[in-house]
């Protein structure tokens, strides 16, 4: 698996990124979203990020998730989801 990456989808009207475990089946199913809706989108699993690299992860997940909790999803630099809720991103990037 990946640390980080992108997926190409047929949806490229928003900046989606998605952090989240590679460990984690809420961020799997939440991949799995928007990969089902077309979405385009960057991703990072911090458990396989390493040094400053996982520290710049880490440092954007504080700063729209100061719990620090598993999946964020960032659209747009604008709005923030916490955890796994496929209605709710539906809505957002719609």
């Amino acid at each position: 698996m990946k640390a980080k990456g992108s997926v190409a989808g047929t949806d490229q009207r928003h900046d989606v990124l998605l952090l989240g475990l590679s460990t984690c089946v809420w961020c799997r199913k939440t991949r799995e979203t928007l990969e089902a809706e077309g979405v385009a989108f960057q991703f990072a699993y911090l458990d396989l990020l390493d040094g400053d690299e996982k520290e710049t992860h880490l440092e954007l997940l504080r700063s729209w998730n100061p719990r620090e909790s598993y999946p964020t999803v960032v659209i747009d630099h604008a709005t923030c989801i916490i955890g796994h809720k496929p209605d709710d991103l539906k809505k957002a990037l719609t």
